[in-house]
């Protein structure tokens, strides 16, 4: 069932949108999204490519052509 996924998606949209929203009406006391990844990569630049990776696994995983499906028996399906 699909509706856990489709729940934390609109949980983790609006819990992007709130402090978004809370970065830019209080600029002096919060900090976006993008702001924070800067300041970490800053004091951690290993941060960065961490980040990367953990982005460019999700992406082969979401997004390669691998379909269970299709797949032989026994060969990761």
């Amino acid at each position: 069932m699909n509706t856990p996924w489709i729940i934390g998606t609109l949980v983790a949209i609006a819990f992007f949108a709130f402090f978004e929203w809370r970065a830019f009406a209080y600029p002096l006391k919060q900090n976006t999204l993008s702001r924070y990844i800067w300041t970490v990569g800053q004091n951690w630049p290993l941060s960065i490519f961490l980040m990367g990776f953990f982005c460019g696994g999700l992406a082969v995983h979401f997004f390669w052509n691998w379909c269970p499906a299709t797949m032989l028996p026994g060969h990761g399906g």
